[in-house]
């Protein structure tokens, strides 16, 4: 099957371009919607790699960790993330609990997996299976990802019960903070770059 390597189609408008050449923290725009076409790599497999793993880190301890405790008179409480989205699913705002839930924990979960799973494999020079599938999910999933969005939640709310009992952020709040910056650095990469890789395809012998 022919390829074209030189091409680059706009996601935006899928008006076709010859792929330019970039200096270092330039970035390429579509002239028919302005979208991001192409961005020159600041990362290289193995930094990305190693920011994906303390995503993964961060992650689990933002999701096992209690995000804030609470504590009026003698009595203290404490609630993670999933603890939290269970609370909403048996309240008045059941219907939001779902799509919190998703974009909150899963999203950010299987862009830390697909990621950590095809630049593990780009590392070592080879092709992911399911490559394709992958970084199709990755450029589909990048809307849901909303731990900035839960983030200020949280720290609102803080603010606002800070005013009739006593609220302190815990660990997991400070872990969130610390996902959110490295969920930005490692997804904001243009994953097409690894499109880019002279890789080996997993099913060839080497």
């Amino acid at each position: 099957m022919k390829t074209y390597s030189d091409l680059i189609v706009c996601n935006g408008c899928d008006t076709v371009y010859r792929r330019p050449s970039l200096a270092r923290g330039e970035t390429a725009r579509c002239d028919e919607c302005h979208a991001t076409l192409h961005g020159a790599i600041r990362l290289d497999v193995d930094r990305w790699l190693a920011l994906t793993v303390a995503a993964a880190i961060v992650y689990l301890i933002a999701n096992v960790c209690p995000v804030i405790r609470i504590g009026l008179r003698s009595q203290h409480n404490e609630a993670t993330l999933w603890q939290s989205a269970a609370a909403l699913a048996h309240s008045a705002a059941a219907p939001i609990a779902v799509p919190i839930a998703m974009s909150v924990i899963v999203v950010p979960l299987l862009q830390i997996a697909l990621l950590g799973w095809t630049l593990a494999y780009a590392r070592a020079g080879r092709r992911a299976p399911g490559f394709a599938t992958a970084m199709r999910l990755l450029v589909a999933l990048g809307p849901w990802n909303m731990i900035e969005v839960a983030l200020l939640g949280v720290l609102v709310s803080v603010v606002k019960l800070s005013g009739f009992m006593e609220v302190t952020p815990a660990i997991g709040l400070w872990a969130m903070a610390a996902l959110m910056m490295l969920i930005t650095l490692i997804t904001q990469r243009d994953v097409r770059h690894l499109w880019d890789l002279d890789l080996i395809d997993s099913g060839t012998q080497a």
